[in-house]
């Protein structure tokens, strides 16, 4: 309640009243354009956090178990900065050391999702100059955006408040609003780089950039301490969380930065906002003629994905080294644990603890690989929604030709950036070079089939483009955490991931991955005679 105040407050002494005029109509128009995209992305990752502490209790069930984990952890600075440092040896403790920052990366992304869709996407689209000439307020399209961001952060931080109150009521409240202040931290921050840009897929690519930059931080903090206690962890929003200290001693008044942090950021949002025109930047983008490079529609799409592609590149390969790091000591923190071998090998393979702990590794990459691919398709459905993709098919570009440069660098860019995440996990362990990579590219024809499910949904209708991010994100669930609850193997079958081979170390599988394959080429000709038949969104 505190964070929605102040950005009204910032509002209100910037015109008043008559600037904040609709505010309230067009937050009940975001939140029901976002009635799908907000509930799914809030429940799965409320979901990861609450499913977390019954895998661990029944992992380490009693208190000696997790009291020797906790020293094995604090002594590992690869873990520390893949995870951060561990204060309680408590569920909660080690609920908050485990999931924490990547459910606080996660309500990061989300702020940022909402926050430029309802900003920078709506002046980039010019739907935002024609509501601003009804009855709105200046003010009050930025202040219902950060009040939707806001809205979903609120409804987190309740969520696993609430689900985990009963392993301390204090512990899950102080989690709880942590998670949901790195989201209201980010939804400001994003409100800021969208002053700054023109375009809403720079306002995304830039704001990532620095959700990453602050990652990075934190990690580079906590692998040089064991108590969160480094500047580099104090100057990350990520590193706050931590430093609240969740289910150990909490500290409360950490808390204050994420409040201070969104009131300063969401001032600054307010006064750059007001001194610029709708639909203009304090960066505008340099005009160029579509010639050259530019001059066919493969060309035109890769210069409008290749920040994405990059970015993807870049992150898969240094997360590849961080994690290969970890490799060579995942037997020592394993140990004597069966449950802990146990689904490390039923994620990995029956295979030794240094080859089922890389099977693991590849596997989350390339689930995680499938939200690059289906974001990069469902760039067909911005360009179309938005009508750029209506002057492009007016000349001499058919649809296929015009789909095909998107999908090509969409599939294509799978395969790079989980090669790059196979190279970097080789060069991390230090040795493997050509198993690794190769059990990396065995993930590419389950990764394909996601996006090919994504070409279909999208080419039968626009409107059910994006269930394709649920799918991608039960297979991300089913694998995240359904070998750590015991789900039955009929569940994580219906996963494409579920059928490949647990390479290294397994028995390589040409059967699932050649099934795979063809499935994924079905699909995509299923949504491109789709869309061929189909009429364009107006």
């Amino acid at each position: 309640m505190s964070a929605t105040a102040t950005t009204a407050a910032f509002a209100a002494r910037s015109g008043g009243a008559r600037q904040l005029a609709g505010t309230g109509a067009l937050l009940r128009f975001n939140l029901r354009r976002d009635r799908v995209m907000i509930p799914v992305w809030v429940a799965v990752t409320a979901l990861m956090v609450l499913s977390l502490p019954g895998s661990l209790e029944s992992v380490y069930s009693t208190p000696a178990e997790r009291a020797d984990l906790a020293r094995q952890l604090l002594t590992n600075s690869s873990l520390r900065a893949t995870y951060g440092p561990v204060f309680s040896d408590s569920i909660g403790g080690l609920t908050a050391w485990r999931i924490g920052g990547y459910a606080a990366i996660l309500a990061g992304v989300m702020s940022l999702l909402v926050v430029v869709r309802h900003t920078r996407d709506e002046e980039e689209s010019g739907r935002q100059e024609l509501i601003s000439s009804a009855m709105v307020g200046r003010r009050a399209p930025l202040t219902a955006a950060l009040l939707t961001a806001l809205v979903a952060d609120a409804v987190l931080a309740l969520l696993i408040a609430g689900g985990l109150a009963g392993r301390g009521a204090a512990g899950a409240l102080a989690l709880g609003l942590g998670i949901g202040g790195v989201g209201a931290a980010f939804a400001t921050l994003t409100a800021i780089v969208a002053q700054f840009t023109e375009s809403a897929r720079l306002a995304k690519g830039l704001t990532g950039g620095l959700l990453g930059a602050a990652f990075v931080l934190r990690a580079a903090g906590d692998s040089a301490t064991d108590d969160g206690s480094s500047v580099l962890t104090w100057v990350s929003p990520i590193g706050w969380l931590e430093n609240v200290r969740p289910f150990a001693d909490e500290r409360w008044w950490v808390l204050g930065l994420f409040v201070a942090a969104t009131a300063l950021q969401g001032w600054l949002a307010y006064e750059l906002a007001g001194r610029r025109d709708v639909g203009m930047s304090f960066v505008p983008t340099r005009p160029g003629p579509a010639t050259g490079r530019l001059g066919t529609a493969g060309a035109l799409a890769w210069r409008l994905q290749r920040g994405a592609v990059l970015g993807w590149s870049v992150g898969f390969f240094a997360a590849g080294v961080a994690f290969g790091g970890l490799t060579k000591g995942a037997a020592d923190l394993v140990g004597d644990n069966a449950k802990t071998r146990q689904i490390i090998e039923r994620m990995g393979g029956q295979s030794s603890i240094e080859d089922a702990f890389l099977a693991t590794m590849v596997g989350m990459f390339g689930m995680v690989a499938a939200l690059y691919v289906v974001s990069s398709v469902l760039r067909l459905h911005a360009e179309e929604t938005s009508q750029r993709a209506e002057p492009i098919l007016a000349n001499a570009v058919g649809r296929l030709r015009w789909a095909g440069g998107h999908l090509v660098i969409a599939f294509g860019g799978a395969v790079l950036i989980l090669l790059l995440s196979g190279l970097g996990l080789a060069l991390g362990y230090g040795q493997e070079l050509g198993p690794v990579i190769g059990a990396s590219l065995v993930q590419v024809p389950a990764v394909w089939v996601l996006g090919g499910l994504a070409v279909l949904l999208y080419g039968v209708s626009p409107r059910l483009a994006l269930g394709a991010w649920g799918v991608a994100g039960f297979a991300l669930l089913v694998g995240w955490i359904g070998p750590a609850l015991d789900v039955p193997q009929a569940v994580l079958d219906l996963s494409p991931f579920g059928h490949l081979p647990k390479v290294p170390g397994g028995e390589m599988e040409w059967g699932p991955v050649v099934a795979l394959t063809g499935i994924a080429v079905g699909l995509v000709a299923a949504g491109l005679v789709g869309l061929r038949r189909r009429d364009l969104s107006t």
